[in-house]
């Protein structure tokens, strides 16, 4: 692991971000130099040994390893490539890690200015919930050289217990987006067998508890459904339906690209667009439960 002198950099300190970063100073031994625009989580974070940088150039300079913790792919090519971002500060040597989702292309894409900068720029969008950001206990979808994968795996690993390698650069995308989208069908699929179970006589608490001892048990089934779908709770900063949306806007890309007819993907992003137009864009996304019920067969 990382000797006391080596300083390392953090863009983005967000819902996921923030503990993230916590976990990497605390754990990582190394300098870590933090930035978000918002001045709170870098007060938060200086509590615990970070050093709050007001200005991104100050995270960057000096840093063997910068991690971006962002809200969209559009957000991290701006913060890359706007008039004295990211690209204009990284020097020859340094390696760039997105643990944000982002497009396939414009990840690639990146990673091409950078290295022609001699910067490294790889993938490793993340999954789980808020609570295994704050236990450490994320699982990690790498796109990179297997030399660099090494490189930066100890660090990686403050704040994940499972980390895999997918394949080069862009590779990490496209298994974080895939995990997504059928994390999306699953959650729709519960809410359809929510309403008919109800509505055929069976209430929804029981249906999902036998669901769940048979071939129809999931992580979605055990955690979005008898923890959202039937409590009817969809809290505000967890992961929203405009988010939700944005991850599932990626994966109808990419089947656009590979020429796959996502047809349950394009069923979601409806649903997706009725709990935002009914004003739940920042609830929880198996929120669009609500809309399904709500919604008389072919209506939608």
């Amino acid at each position: 692991m990382a000797g006391e002198t080596t300083q390392l950099g953090f863009i983005g300190l967000g819902v996921m971000g923030e503990p993230m970063c916590r976990n990497l100073v605390q754990k990582s031994g190394a300098r870590v130099m933090a930035h978000d625009r918002d001045p709170a989580p870098l007060e938060r974070l200086r509590a615990h040994g970070a050093q709050a940088c007001a200005q991104l150039r100050e995270a960057v300079e000096g840093s063997s390893v910068i991690f971006l913790s962002l809200p969209s792919g559009e957000v991290v090519r701006e913060l890359a490539l706007a008039e004295g971002g990211l690209l204009d500060c990284a020097s020859k040597g340094q390696i760039v890690v997105d643990t944000s989702t982002s497009p396939v292309g414009s990840t690639r894409e990146l990673a091409e200015r950078f290295g022609e900068r001699g910067v490294t720029f790889i993938d490793a969008p993340i999954a789980r919930t808020r609570a295994a950001a704050e236990a450490g206990a994320l699982s990690v979808m790498v796109g990179a050289d297997p030399a660099v994968f090494e490189q930066v795996r100890g660090y990686i690993a403050t704040f994940a217990t499972d980390i895999s390698l997918c394949g080069p650069v862009g590779c990490g995308q496209v298994v974080k987006i895939m995990n997504n989208m059928v994390l999306f069908e699953t959650v729709m699929a519960l809410s359809e067998a929510k309403t008919i179970g109800e509505r055929a006589g069976v209430p929804a608490e029981l249906l999902f508890e036998v669901l769940s001892k048979g071939s129809a048990d999931s992580f979605a089934l055990r955690n979005h459904g008898m923890k959202a779908i039937v409590p009817d709770e969809f809290p505000l900063r967890a992961f929203s339906t405009i988010y939700a949306r944005k991850d599932l806007r990626y994966a109808r890309e990419l089947a656009a690209q590979t020429g796959v007819d996502a047809r349950g993907a394009d069923t979601v992003d409806g649903w997706f667009d009725a709990a935002i137009e009914a004003g739940d864009g920042d609830n929880y996304f198996p929120v669009i439960a609500r809309r399904l019920a709500a919604t008389p067969r072919g209506s939608q």
